[in-house]
């Protein structure tokens, strides 16, 4: 039996062993990433520099771009280092900061969804009080409460992960995920598994909830109001819905993939859907963006090409 304190490294066990299969996923990873920062970066730098931008829709859209900036790193550089090696072994130390990395990254997601969500409300529900109740002050607050309450609520799952005892370092995943270095541990009993989906759904479902409610709202006014108020929700609001929809749908079918036996889904299948909401909501939502706001679209076009 071995404890937390002779663990020094894990065991990352969901690698294929093929150097043609290999390879091929080196240069898929490789091309997402350089694609996620690219369209990333360009579009935060094209919203701080263009003050036609500087509106909450597009600043909270801003932290958005951050946060996959932020996430696509916690996750990539492993992937690629470790699809080439013939040994798929972590530091202990690593394997806890990306935990750490892509729990926070999911939390700041759906954090700023919610914002982002409560802004459309006000600017839809409210329009003739919009700039009175969205001040740049409180632009500022929801920002820094987006950050701030995820990177200092994930504190305290990390520590109780460190302090565990483990009498195994093997994780079946391609990365570093919270929940199987639980089942790790020594005292780990099936109800784990249970007390982790309660308290994720609670979390996060009392996040999506509160999206919905306030799309019921603009729902409401899209209904009673006039041709060209429904024409406004739609364009702004239903890129933000379709990422939400994206998000949740990889994001829970990686809770309870982890949870529950699912050997019945083939390997490769499983490993591609588990990455699913780390790997694609990184670039889905700066082109999804870009490309509908014809606002994004018009100022990076001229950005890219040097008109800017």
């Amino acid at each position: 039996m071995i404890n937390s304190t002779q663990v020094l490294f894990f065991t990352l066990s969901a690698y294929i062993h093929s150097d043609v299969v290999n390879y091929l996923s080196f240069v898929v990873i490789l091309t997402l990433y350089v694609l996620i920062i690219g369209c990333n970066v360009v579009l935060i730098v094209v919203i701080c520099v263009n003050r036609s931008l500087h509106e909450p829709m597009y600043l909270f859209l801003c932290s958005l771009f951050v946060n996959e900036l932020y996430g696509s790193t916690g996750l990539f550089p492993l992937l690629l280092t470790q699809v080439l090696s013939d040994v798929h072994t972590v530091s202990a130390p690593f394997c806890f900061l990306q935990i750490y990395c892509v729990y926070t990254y999911a939390h700041i997601e759906f954090c700023n969804l919610a914002v982002m969500s409560y802004d459309r409300y006000l600017a839809i529900c409210h329009p003739l009080q919009y700039h009175s109740l969205m001040t740049p002050s409180k632009i500022v607050k929801l920002i820094a409460l987006t950050w701030l309450f995820p990177l200092l609520e994930s504190v305290l799952g990390i520590i109780s992960n460190v302090f565990l005892q483990l009498c195994g370092n093997i994780i079946d995943k391609v990365y570093c995920d919270s929940y199987s270095v639980v089942k790790l541990s020594c005292s780990y009993v099936t109800t784990s598994k249970y007390v982790g989906i309660a308290y994720m759904l609670t979390v996060i479902l009392g996040i999506i909830l509160l999206i919905l409610f306030t799309y019921v709202k603009i729902l409401k006014v899209c209904f009673s109001g006039s041709k060209q108020t429904r024409q406004k929700a739609v364009s702004t609001c239903t890129p933000h819905l379709v990422s939400v929809i994206n998000f949740s749908f990889g994001f829970f079918f990686d809770i309870f993939q982890s949870r529950f036996d699912m050997s019945h889904v083939p390997h490769i299948l499983r490993v591609v859907l588990t990455l699913y909401y780390l790997t694609c909501q990184p670039l889905f939502n700066p082109l999804l963006y870009g490309l509908n706001l014809s606002k994004i679209r018009s100022v990076s076009k001229h950005f890219v090409l040097g008109k800017l």
